[in-house]
């Protein structure tokens, strides 16, 4: 048996040994090797080699039965501290390491310095092999047959020699003339139907608790009690910190400016001084850095005092608190909007151009059925187009600019209003049938009439018969902006930023009449709208927006947008909604039935909203800027009053140019495609496609 052990003694110091990256390998291998050479001191060098492996295999055996003796040894006595399973980091500043059972201290031993452990390391050879174990507070010896388990184990091998991980498998079955495996029989039938005895069982349950022969735990009922003047954290939080000091913060140290021998480069020279001194106070340095050959010469301070008083007056007069600070993943802050992807359809490119004005186009509008397009210009001209092929088919010359134009949305009364200057003129397109050509010509005459709603000496509208383009013209008196059709054709207003009190007129072409419902009005009116379903009527006014019943004759609500001056309007289709575009390049949208306030902002252009408008079918809405660009948006309004409305920026449209410092100046929607027309100060009207 000494024989094999040396045997295998001997094959293990074959092997061949791998460079350690620590060194741990290796020092044990050089003291190991000091070791066996002070324990060969005093053998006969000429003793033969049968001599000499009888000699270490009485060795092996020896620290092999002390290692099993040590083993055994160590298994049957208890620990020596008694603390039981308590951290010694608790008690790493103390003179004793914890308490015993009967609750007396367990002092530390003492620990050598450095000193002594480099003397041991030279007295002792041996003195590598010992570890301090650090929960019984003493040295242990490791054995020879240890240290030899350690380093196969930082070798990645097994702990013991005699082990062949790798042996070869033994397969004890006898596979000749085997075919199948030893068990081939079918699965039983009752594997594969529902157990009838757990049916009865689950049955029995049931009965168990409808009758109340089982009852299942309640849930535990929150505390109904609450703090009237604080809530649990601010109380946790002062019985954590106790009383409620806080600590003054530390004045700010001197830095390297300050120094009394700075290089000569940071230094500044006397234009650096000099233009010091005409900055502001706050932005210029407060110390400048100056050279003095000693310490000693260093003079004092000038500004101590004025810090000292000033920091006295910041401890006296600056309220301290605690900040919360609360761990918020700023990905949780934004909103989860959906991909862009998955609201398409919606106007992406430039499909198609209309050019034939010689001027900036400031309104555009498209007839109902989505066939045609009408556009006003500075040129004093209107132009018909077709949508589809871009081909102009007709032009009226009114002399004056066109500030505004709007279809009849009845879509058997192709009439066309249009605002230039004084005059609105209501203009007969000469689409439709023969039927309908003789409906419209006899809507559009009409006597010379002088109408007076208020009975007043002057007259606010009169009605003329314009013999040169088949139409009639409304004179005002002043300049009227803006034309607005009711969704039943008959009514429309008109709006005269100057006209006072006769600002918002409402218009009724079956009857020739003009109305006055609104006559106070503290701000210059910028436009008005007829809500879509309900008897309401929007006028947005440079600071707020008005909502007048007109059924009732009376102000029912007041949006109040915060901007700085109101441009253009919109309604949703379902009329709950609201977006307002200012000048300063936000726009607002409101929620009619959650509040008379904004219930978002969107600062979408850096210049002016020229105006703002809604789609008839698709959840879709723009506005255009004098920035030369157009932005879509995703609105989709929800039919459950408690969901929001979700508003996604989907796509800037470029394409026009500046000129004189205006961009686009009108945008609408096609009414059944989701197409936007755009037109621009660069005389060209874009129609963009999905």
């Amino acid at each position: 048996m000494a024989k094999s052990r040396a045997e295998a003694d001997h094959v293990e110091q074959e092997e061949p040994e791998e460079p350690s990256e620590n060194g741990f390998v290796r020092e044990f291998d050089h003291q190991e090797e000091e070791s066996e050479r002070s324990d060969a001191v005093g053998s006969s060098e000429d003793e033969g080699s049968s001599g000499e492996g009888e000699k270490d295999g009485e060795d092996d055996e020896e620290i092999h039965q002390s290692a099993e003796e040590s083993d055994s040894s160590e298994d049957e006595v208890a620990p020596r501290n008694t603390i039981g399973e308590v951290p010694l980091e608790w008690y790493k500043d103390e003179e004793h390491i914890g308490f015993d059972i009967t609750g007396k201290k367990i002092s530390k031993q003492a620990r050598k310095d450095k000193i002594d452990s480099f003397l041991a390391g030279v007295d002792d050879s041996k003195n590598w092999r010992k570890i301090y174990d650090e929960y019984n507070d003493e040295e242990v010896e490791l054995t020879k047959e240890e240290i030899r388990i350690i380093r196969r184990l930082l070798k990645g091998r097994t702990p013991h020699a005699e082990v062949d991980p790798y042996a070869p498998y033994v397969d004890w079955f006898d596979w000749e003339d085997k075919g199948h495996p030893l068990s081939n029989a079918p699965e039983p039938k009752r594997r594969f139907i529902p157990s009838k005895w757990e049916q009865k069982k689950v049955v029995q349950y049931v009965r168990a608790i409808r009758k109340g022969l089982i009852k299942f735990d309640k849930p535990k009922e929150e505390p109904r009690f609450y703090l009237l003047w604080g809530d649990d954290s601010s109380v946790a939080e002062n019985k954590r910190h106790g009383l409620s000091y806080i600590p003054a913060p530390k004045p700010k140290l001197a830095g390297h400016e300050e120094s009394y021998n700075p290089s000569i480069e940071y230094i500044p020279t006397q234009e650096e001084m000099n233009s010091y001194q005409l900055m502001y106070e706050e932005d210029r340095p407060k110390y400048i850095p100056r050279r003095y050959e000693s310490l000693r010469s260093v003079p004092a301070y000038e500004n101590s005092l004025k810090e000292g008083f000033d920091r006295c007056l910041d401890l006296y007069l600056c309220p301290r608190t605690r900040k919360k600070r609360i761990n918020i993943d700023p990905e949780s802050l934004k909103p989860k909007l959906p991909s862009k992807k998955d609201l398409k359809p919606y106007p992406l490119t430039c499909y198609l151009e209309y050019r034939g004005h010689s001027g900036p186009v400031n309104s555009i509008s498209i007839e109902v059925s989505g066939q045609w397009i009408a556009s006003g210009s500075t040129d004093g001209t209107v132009r018909l187009w077709e949508v589809e092929t871009g081909r102009c088919l007709r032009v009226w010359d009114v002399g004056e600019a066109v500030q505004h134009l709007a279809w009849n949305p009845l879509p058997e009364l192709p009439i066309l209003a249009v605002s230039a200057g004084h005059k609105v003129h209501l203009l007969n397109t000469g689409l439709g049938d023969a039927e309908e050509k003789m409906r419209i010509k006899e809507l559009l005459h009409v006597e010379e009439v002088l109408t007076d709603d208020a009975g007043n000496s002057v007259a606010a509208v009169s009605w003329v018969q314009h013999e040169k383009h088949d139409g009639i013209t409304l004179e005002h008196l002043k300049t009227v902006s803006t034309v607005e059709w009711h969704r039943k054709g008959d009514y429309f207003s008109t709006v005269m930023p100057s006209g006072d009190s006769r600002a918002v007129l409402i218009h009724q072409l079956s009857k020739k009449h003009t109305a006055n419902p609104i006559k106070k009005l503290r701000a210059p009116a910028v436009s008005a709208v007829f809500h879509p379903t309900r008897p309401f009527f929007f006028v947005s006014t440079k600071k707020n927006v008005r909502v007048y019943d007109l059924s009732k004759n009376k102000l029912i609500k007041k949006l109040d947008p915060g901007l700085r001056e109101v441009s253009s309007i919109a309604i949703h289709p379902g009329g709950d909604n609201v977006i307002v575009g200012s000048k300063e390049g936000k726009m607002c949208w409101f929620d009619m039935d959650l509040s008379s306030q904004p219930y978002k902002r969107l600062p979408a252009h850096p210049k002016d909203i020229t105006n703002v408008a809604f789609h008839r079918s698709y959840p879709l809405f723009a506005s255009c800027s004098d920035d030369c660009t157009a932005y879509v948006f995703h609105g989709m309004v929800y039919s459950d009053l408690n969901q929001n409305p979700l508003i996604v920026p989907l796509e800037i449209l470029h394409g026009h140019t500046s000129s004189n410092g205006r961009g686009v100046l009108d945008c609408k929607f096609h009414p059944r495609q989701p197409w936007l027309f755009t037109a621009g100060a660069d005389s060209v009207i874009k129609l963009y496609c999905h």
